[in-house]
């Protein structure tokens, strides 16, 4: 569903008419552009010398 949601963001639908269309709270769009957000956030990974 955060795929449907961003998709509709993408294509300049506001929030109120996506949470209308699938039956969702606000704050379900919400949510779902923060954990979109979250997960796109660059994180460095230190791996030991020699990890395979």
């Amino acid at each position: 569903m955060v795929s449907v949601v961003l998709d509709n963001i993408a294509a300049g639908e506001p929030a109120n008419q996506i949470a209308t269309a699938y039956h969702l709270a606000k704050e379900d769009v919400q949510a779902a552009l923060q954990y979109a957000a979250e997960l796109t956030r660059e994180r460095i990974v230190h791996l030991e010398s020699g990890a395979a």
